[in-house]
């Protein structure tokens, strides 16, 4: 029996404080010893950690992307889309600027000033922008029964100057 000494005598430690006690030691003991090392990695092991994790991760994404995406907002069926340089009529408060391109003379001058002048209530319009030289407004005559000026949308006037478009 193990024991200590007090002021009584010698007194005997139950055999449950004994068990307490070591199980204690060895908790404590547990606490400092390292923790086993798994299995060696390679290179090789490395990137197929990283090819899993990368693969699960992109497919979360895209399922985040497809259940979360919002319906477009878009104008699909705007009536005088062929008015925007699909057809030989050219609207001169929508259209954009590369437009005039296919009229031989009209860009960039007085193309730039058309598009930077509108809105306009009528055709006759642009022959009234200020700085329009004699020989833009000859050019303006020559294609004019091409022109139409119809109500502006905002969803063409904001692209008339840039587009953003380039070569």
């Amino acid at each position: 029996a193990i024991g200590f000494e007090s002021e009584r005598g010698i007194e005997i430690i139950p055999a449950k404080m004994k068990l307490l006690s070591l199980l204690a030691t060895a908790a404590t003991a547990a606490a400092f010893v390292p923790q086993q090392a798994g299995p060696q990695t390679t290179a090789l092991n490395a990137e197929a950690g990283r090819r899993e994790f990368f693969g699960k991760a992109a497919g979360a994404a895209a399922a985040a992307a497809f259940a979360a995406a919002a319906p477009a907002n878009a104008v699909v069926d705007y009536e005088n889309i062929a008015y925007l340089g699909g057809s030989s009529t050219v609207d001169i408060n929508n259209a954009n600027v590369r437009v005039y391109l296919k009229m031989p003379g009209m860009y960039p001058g007085a193309a730039g000033k058309i598009v930077s002048n509108g809105p306009y209530k009528s055709v006759g319009d642009v022959y009234n922008i200020p700085g329009m030289t004699a020989e833009e407004k000859n050019v303006i005559k020559k294609y004019e029964s091409r022109f139409v000026a119809l109500k502006p949308s905002a969803d063409y006037v904001i692209d008339r100057i840039n587009n953003g478009l380039y070569r």
